[in-house]
């Protein structure tokens, strides 16, 4: 007589738990997953709708747009993840430009002297951000709005008194211009197609700010101090080190968008960058930034940039009215915060 089994057979791996359902939590957790849905959306879209857009001279118009947006985007989200704002960005690009310029004309010293001049100055900016932050515990949108305002006013005042107008002399002769040139606005020709080198530039951001984020000691700071400073101070992390930190990251990627402005243009308009703050802020928020700081990425930060340099230059070669960009962006800009906190509560439920 056979004897009855001991037990029954074991009961299956919950479905949470199967590999395959551990992969889709993995992706759906990830911050960019819905700037990268919209990025598919828009290619689709204005693939239909502009027939010049999938030529591959747009496609390296595209990039060049995007990457102009993208290399201040990308250290603007690591700011926002860090739970702080930066209103000075757009500025404080024009103002890295000026004093390059401006250094190197009334001193008449070689281009790249003016260049290392402004790389210290652009830093100090970030620096007296952070600084004045940490120390006067007042929030962020009203220190970096006293520091655009007071560069706003500094950049067309202290032209105009120096230039006798609001735009800048060319320095397109002078020793140094034309390396200057070849690392700041140089273009690059790939398989017959010209390329702008801030392409380079804005991936090698990305690339930096994602081995930070995810890779080092000074990432999970920057996750810290976003989700809750005081917590964060409680379990030894330097919090005020980390956000000067922050701020300065922001300033050296404006140093590089305004040498790009000087050396793309020659001339620079000191009125320049008024407004740019918001585009920065508004890719990193489609890319998954949370404005209460602790999460988002690189990655998805580029991808809120490319997004919006599609949709401007779509719209070009769909050749609509320019004044339908802004409400395409405000839209993408609801849509994607809404996408983003939907993935975001669906990730959190199936964890």
């Amino acid at each position: 007589m056979k004897a009855a089994p001991t037990a029954e057979p074991a009961v299956a791996e919950r479905e949470g738990d199967q590999p395959g359902h551990k992969s889709l939590g993995r992706l759906m957790r990830r911050p960019e997953l819905g700037a990268v849905v919209g990025a598919v959306a828009v290619f689709v879209f204005f693939s239909f709708v502009a027939d010049s857009f999938l030529q591959t001279s747009s496609f390296s118009t595209v990039l060049y747009y995007s990457s102009t947006i993208g290399i201040m985007a990308v250290p603007v989200a690591l700011l926002m993840i860090g739970g702080e704002f930066d209103l000075s960005t757009g500025v404080m690009v024009t103002s890295s430009a000026l004093v390059s310029t401006m250094f190197s004309y009334q001193m008449t010293a070689n281009v790249w002297v003016g260049v290392g001049v402004s790389l210290l100055v652009t830093l100090a900016l970030g620096l007296f951000n952070g600084i004045m932050l940490v120390r006067t515990k007042l929030p962020s949108f009203i220190i970096t709005l006293g520091t655009f305002l007071m560069l706003t006013g500094l950049n067309l005042g202290l032209t105009e008194l120096i230039n006798g107008t609001v735009s800048t002399k060319s320095i397109s002769d002078m020793e140094g211009f034309a390396s200057a040139r070849d690392l700041f606005a140089s273009q690059l020709t790939l398989f017959d197609v010209e390329f702008q080198v801030t392409i380079l530039w804005w991936l090698g951001l990305v690339a930096v700010a994602t081995w930070i984020l995810l890779r080092t000691r000074t990432g999970n700071w920057i996750f810290a101090v976003g989700g809750g400073a005081e917590s964060a101070r409680a379990v030894g992390v330097p919090v005020a080190r980390t956000k000067i930190g922050l701020y300065m990251g922001v300033a050296f990627a404006a140093w590089i968008s305004g040498q790009h402005l000087l050396f793309n243009y020659d001339v620079v308009q000191s009125g320049q960058g008024v407004g740019n703050e918001l585009i920065y802020i508004a890719a990193a928020v489609i890319g998954g930034c949370l404005l209460t700081g602790g999460y988002g990425s690189a990655v998805g930060a580029a991808v809120g940039a490319l997004i919006f340099g599609m949709t401007n230059k779509g719209i070009t070669y769909a050749q609509w009215e320019a004044n339908w960009f802004k409400f395409f962006l405000g839209a993408m800009l609801l849509l994607a915060t809404l996408l983003n906190a939907w993935i975001r509560k669906r990730a959190e439920a199936k964890s």
